[in-house]
C-alpha cells in the first residue's frame, strides 16, 4: 500500500516544536531525567541488591549499567550538537539519522511504553500507600491522581515542571536523612509484611535485569526537546549531568548499607530497608511517593509529545499533532495518552508486558547510539557536531544495550524487536516520503566502496562466478522476451541492467532522468530488480557498442550482453551487428542473442515521443510472459560453449518462472558413433553433478541440425543452441551474415537463445565431472 500526498501539500515538512516552552537544560532535561533516574528502585531495590551480591558486585552492577547511559548520553550529545533537535526526543534524533521507517518503528512502540509507564508509577505509587493505609483502593486512587496529574500536565507544562522541583526537594530530603542516619543505626529485624520473597544467591545477571531499569530515565529529558530554548547545549548538558548525579548516587548508598552494619537478611527481605538507616525514615517514605509521582508526570509529559511528532510526520493521524497555547501543548495526544493509562490500571497486572515496555526504551537508547556510530564511521561531510566521538564509544553503547536485553528478558526482546520489525515493514508499504535526509544512502555507499575495492584485489573465480547481464533491449515493452530471460538468469543472485540508447537530439538531464525513472518503476511494478541507463548517442549502433566496451564500474563490468537478433539484415546492419558482437566477444563477455518467433529487429534505440508515452502511461510494461516447461539445451560435447550453456541452464532452473521446468540435453553423434555409451556417459555425468537434466543422443544420417532442431524441440519452451566466435580473418559483415543467417534458418522455432562464451572464466571447474563427458 502507497500513501499519496496531495502535490499541493509537498513534502512532508520537517517536525517543529511548535513554538514550544524554551525552557533551559536544568529545567527541561536535567530535573525530569534526574527524577526517573532516582525512582522506585532506588528505594525498594538497591538494597536487595546489595543483600544478594555484595558490595563489590553491587558497584559493578552500578557502574556498568551507567557506563551504558553515560555512553547513550555521549552519542545524543554528539547527535544533538549536529542537528537542530526539535519534537520528538529519541524518535525524532533515529527518524533523521535511520530513516522515517526506523524512526516510526521505535516511536510507536515508544510512546505506548511511555503511555503505559504512566500507569506503572501510578499503581506502584497507589500500592506503596495501601501498605500504610489498607482501606483505600489502589486503582481508585491510582485513577484519582491520573486525573489530577493529567490536568496539572495538560494545563501546562511549564507549571508541572515546577510542580518537580518540589518532588526534587522531597528526594533530596530523603537521601539527606538517609546519608545522616549512617552514625544511629539501631538494631535491626525483619519487618512483617515487607518480604520481597525471593532466594538469596541470585545469579550476577539476574540481579543486573532487576537494577538495570533505574538508569535509563533519559528518556523522560529526550521527550522535551521540543520545548527547549537551545537543544543542541540542553540535551547533552542536561542528560549527561543527570547520568553522572544519578551514578554519585547510586554508588554512595551501597557503601552505606554496607558501613552501616545493616545485615544481609535485612537487606534481602525489607524493601524499605533504607528507612531502618535513615534518621528520618518518614522522609524515606515521601520520597518514594515523590519519586513515583515525578516518574507518573515525566511520562505524563514525554508520551504525548512523542505522538505529537509522529502526527506531524504523518506517520499516525495528522489531527492528534496539533498543539495548543503558547506553547504548543500536545492536548489531543495528551488524550490518547491518558485513555491508554486508564485501561492500564484498571487491567491491574502488568507483569507479563512490562518487560516487552522496558526493551523499547533500551531499543531506543541502543539506535541513538548505532545512530552517531554509524555517522562516524561514515563521516560525510553533514557531520560536524561540536562533540566529536571516536566511533567505538556510541558502538560499545549499541552492543551494551543489544547485550544487556538479551539478559535481561531474551523473549521480550524478541517480541520488542518483533514488534518493531513490523512497523518497520508496514511504514515502508506506505512509502512515505520524508524532506530531512538521512544517512542511509551513506551507509550503503560506504560498504559498496569497501566491497569494490576489496572485489578489485580478488581475481575472479568460475566457483563465485555470478552473472552481471547488460540488456540492450530497447524499449523494453517492444523486447520484454528479453528483460525476462535477463531476469530469470539474475534474480535473487547477480546484476541487471536495462540499457537503450536515446536520441542526442533533444536531450536534457532532466528529460533523462525522468524517462529512467519512468522505465525503474515499471521494472518494479513487475517485480523485476534492475539498473536502468540511458545513454544519448546519434546513432543507435555506435550507442550500443560504446555502452558494451565502457559500461561498468570497476569490478562490476557487465560479463554477459542480453540483446535481441538482426532479422533480413542489409549488408550496413549485418557489419554494425558484428561489429558489436565481436566487441563483446573481445572484451571478454558472454553473449546472448535471444529471438521470439516472429520478434522484430534489434533495436536499442527508441524516439522520445514513445519514451515520454512510457513515462506518461501508468500500465505494466509486462508483456505476455511465457511460464517455463521445457528447456532443450543443444549441446555440442566439444563445443568452446557447452560449459556456459549448462551453467545458465542451472541458474534457470532457480527462477520462479522457469522453476518447474524440464531440462533436455541434447546431443548429435554422427552415423555409427557409439549412441548408448555417449548416453550412458552423460547420465552418469549428469547425476554426479547433480544436475537435473535428461540426456537425448541423436544419430544424424544426413540431415542438417536445423532439420532436426525443428523435428525434435519445435514443442519447447525455450532452445538453447551454441554460436561459433568470429574468426580472426572474418569480416564484421560476414559475422553478423553468420548470425542473421542462423535467426533466419530457426524463424518457426520456439523462444531461442545463441550462446557465446567470451569471458576468460574456465567454466568447466563448475563441475567436478566435465572431462567425463568431453572424453565420451
Amino acid at each position: 500500500m502507497t500513501t499519496r500526498v496531495d502535490p499541493s501539500a509537498g513534502e512532508l515538512p520537517a517536525t517543529t516544536s511548535g513554538g514550544g516552552y524554551r525552557f533551559g537544560a536544568f529545567k527541561g532535561v536535567f530535573t525530569p531525567s534526574i527524577l526517573t533516574i532516582l525512582g522506585v528502585v532506588m528505594y525498594l531495590r538497591l538494597g536487595w541488591v546489595l543483600g544478594q551480591v555484595g558490595l563489590a558486585r553491587t558497584l559493578l552492577i552500578v557502574v556498568m549499567s551507567c557506563s551504558i547511559t553515560f555512553l547513550t548520553g555521549l552519542s545524543l550529545a554528539a547527535l544533538a550538537t549536529n542537528m537542530r533537535v526539535r519534537l520528538g526526543g529519541a524518535y525524532f534524533i533515529i527518524s533523521r539519522s535511520l530513516g522515517i521507517e526506523a524512526g516510526a518503528a521505535i516511536g510507536v512502540p515508544l510512546f505506548l511504553a511511555q503511555a503505559v509507564g504512566i500507569a506503572f508509577y501510578l499503581i506502584g505509587f497507589a500500592e506503596s500507600v495501601n501498605v500504610l493505609f489498607p482501606v483505600i483502593d489502589p486503582r481508585i486512587l491510582a485513577l484519582v491522581t491520573l486525573v489530577v496529574m493529567s490536568l496539572l500536565a495538560a494545563r501546562s507544562a511549564d507549571l508541572a515542571l515546577r510542580a518537580q522541583f518540589l518532588v526534587m526537594a522531597l528526594i533530596a530530603a530523603s537521601l539527606a536523612s538517609f546519608f545522616l542516619g549512617l552514625g544511629s543505626l539501631a538494631p535491626v529485624s525483619t519487618t512483617p509484611g515487607t518480604s520481597l520473597a525471593s532466594p538469596a544467591g541470585l545469579s550476577f545477571w539476574v540481579v543486573f535485569a532487576v537494577f538495570f531499569p533505574a538508569v535509563t530515565g533519559i528518556e523522560a529529558g529526550l521527550s522535551m526537546s521540543g520545548d527547549l530554548k537551545n537543544p543542541a547545549r540542553a540535551l547533552p548538558l542536561g542528560t549527561l549531568a543527570a547520568v553522572i548525579a544519578g551514578l554519585m548516587v547510586y554508588l554512595a548508598i551501597p557503601i552505606v548499607f554496607h558501613l552501616s552494619g545493616i545485615e544481609r537478611s535485612v537487606l534481602i527481605d525489607d524493601s524499605m530497608a533504607m528507612q531502618r538507616v535513615a534518621r528520618w525514615p518518614a522522609l524515606i517514605a515521601a520520597g518514594l511517593w515523590a519519586a513515583a509521582l515525578s516518574s507518573a508526570l515525566g511520562a505524563m509529559l514525554g508520551a504525548p509529545r512523542t505522538l505529537q511528532a509522529l502526527a506531524r510526520d504523518r506517520v499516525v493521524f495528522r489531527f492528534l499533532g496539533r498543539g495548543y497555547g503558547k506553547g504548543g501543548d500536545p492536548r489531543l495526544a495528551s488524550g490518547v495518552a491518558f485513555a491508554i493509562a486508564i485501561v492500564t490500571i484498571w487491567m491491574g497486572d502488568l507483569n507479563r508486558i512490562a518487560p516487552v515496555l522496558s526493551m523499547f526504551f533500551l531499543t531506543s537508547y541502543g539506535l541513538l547510539n548505532l545512530s552517531a556510530g554509524l555517522e562516524t564511521l561514515i563521516s560525510p561531510a553533514s557531520w560536524r557536531p561540536r562533540l566529536r566521538l571516536r566511533a567505538v564509544y556510541p558502538l560499545c553503547g549499541f552492543f551494551g544495550c543489544v547485550v544487556v536485553m538479551l539478559m535481561i528478558n531474551a523473549g521480550a526482546t524478541l517480541i520488542a524487536w518483533t514488534v518493531a520489525g513490523i512497523i518497520f515493514y508496514l511504514m515502508k508499504r506506505r512509502s512515505i516520503k520524508a524532506r530531512w535526509g538521512d544517512l542511509r544512502r551513506g551507509l550503503i555507499l560506504t560498504v559498496m566502496r569497501r566491497s569494490l575495492y576489496t572485489l578489485a584485489r580478488l581475481p575472479p573465480e568460475a566457483r563465485t562466478w555470478q552473472p552481471n547481464v547488460l540488456v540492450l533491449s530497447g524499449l523494453p515493452s517492444r523486447r520484454w522476451h528479453l528483460v525476462e530471460m535477463a531476469n530469470a538468469l539474475c534474480k535473487g543472485r547477480g546484476l541487471m541492467t536495462v540499457a537503450f540508447v536515446v536520441p542526442r537530439e533533444g536531450y536534457t538531464p532532466d528529460r533523462q532522468v525522468t524517462i529512467r525513472t519512468a522505465i525503474a518503476n515499471h521494472l518494479r511494478r513487475d517485480h523485476i530488480e534492475a539498473l536502468v541507463c540511458v545513454y544519448p548517442h546519434e546513432d543507435p549502433a555506435a550507442g550500443a557498442l560504446n555502452l558494451v566496451n565502457t559500461y561498468g564500474l570497476g569490478p562490476l563490468v557487465p560479463n554477459i550482453l542480453v540483446l535481441g537478433h538482426v532479422k533480413s539484415a542489409s549488408a550496413g546492419q549485418a557489419a554494425r551487428f558484428g561489429n558489436l558482437l565481436r566487441s563483446a566477444y573481445t572484451a571478454r563477455k558472454n553473449v546472448i542473442i535471444v529471438r521470439e518467433s516472429g520478434d522484430a529487429a534489434t533495436d536499442t534505440g527508441m524516439s522520445f515521443e514513445a519514451l515520454d508515452g512510457l513515462a506518461a502511461s501508468n500500465g505494466s510494461l509486462k508483456a505476455d510472459g511465457r511460464t517455463g516447461r521445457r528447456i532443450d539445451v543443444w549441446w555440442g560435447m566439444k563445443s568452446p560453449n557447452r560449459d556456459l550453456m549448462l551453467a545458465l541452464t542451472i541458474l534457470m532452473q532457480r527462477s520462479e518462472a522457469w522453476a518447474d521446468a524440464k531440462v533436455r540435453l541434447m546431443i548429435v553423434v554422427e552415423a555409427g558413433g557409439a549412441r548408448q555409451g555417449t548416453e550412458d556417459s552423460i547420465r552418469q555425468f549428469l547425476w554426479s553433478e547433480r544436475i537435473h537434466a535428461e540426456p537425448h543422443v541423436l544419430v544424424r544420417n544426413g540431415e542438417t541440425v536445423f532439420d532436426m532442431i525443428a523435428a525434435t524441440s519445435s514443442d519447447a519452451d525455450l532452445v538453447l543452441m551454441g554460436l561459433r566466435p568470429p574468426a580472426g580473418d572474418e569480416s564484421d559483415a560476414d559475422y553478423g551474415c553468420y548470425c542473421s543467417r542462423i535467426a533466419s534458418q530457426t524463424g518457426d522455432f520456439p523462444l531461442l537463445a545463441l550462446v557465446l562464451a567470451g569471458e576468460a572464466i574456465p567454466f568447466a571447474q563448475l563441475f567436478a565431472s566435465a572431462d567425463a563427458g568431453r572424453e565420451s
